[in-house]
């Protein structure tokens, strides 16, 4: 098998909580998250530092270890704490889920909670990874989110507005 070459992650998505607690992975991101697992797997882990979920493929593990790496030269250049460890321990937590083939997913109820996801996510692209937000919390985040903020507020009243009419 070839080794996974790592993807990028853009755009912007938007997914209901569905029976038995399932969301859906918007076709952008399960295209491309199916190609850097090489099938129907997502990584999905708490941000270090937001109230959201990060999502990726398999293939990003490649450059965990240089991320590391990166992040304790840097500290050491500034002269501040850094714990390898702690760190690693924060990126190689993720939960590897399954999805089928029109992207459902059943998300583990301890990251729902940690990220906060009740009814809705909204996806947001990230180039190696992408987020999944509570619109709420979304909402809450300062000046530099008003891109995101918007697309939510229009892709959320898109999707409601579609489940009326169904």
């Amino acid at each position: 098998m070839a080794a996974l070459q790592p993807f990028g992650y853009s755009g912007q998505g938007f997914s209901l909580r569905g029976e038995k607690g399932r969301f859906v992975l918007p076709p952008a991101f399960r295209k491309a998250v199916k190609e850097s697992s090489e099938g129907r797997v997502l990584c999905l882990a708490k941000h270090e530092r937001w109230n959201c979920l990060t999502g990726f493929g398999l293939s990003r593990r490649v450059e965990l270890e240089a991320q590391i790496d990166r992040e304790e030269e840097r500290a050491i250049r500034l002269n501040l704490e850094f714990d390898r460890d702690l760190r690693a321990m924060q990126l190689y937590g993720f939960i590897e889920v399954p999805f089928d083939d029109s992207g459902r997913f059943i998300m583990p109820e301890h990251l729902a909670e940690l990220g906060r996801l009740e009814q809705g996510v909204y996806f947001q692209g990230a180039g190696s990874f992408f987020t999944l937000w509570n619109p709420a919390e979304l909402y809450r985040m300062g000046e530099g989110w008003e891109g995101a903020q918007a697309a939510c507020r229009m892709l959320e009243a898109d999707t409601l507005a579609k489940g009326k009419k169904a």
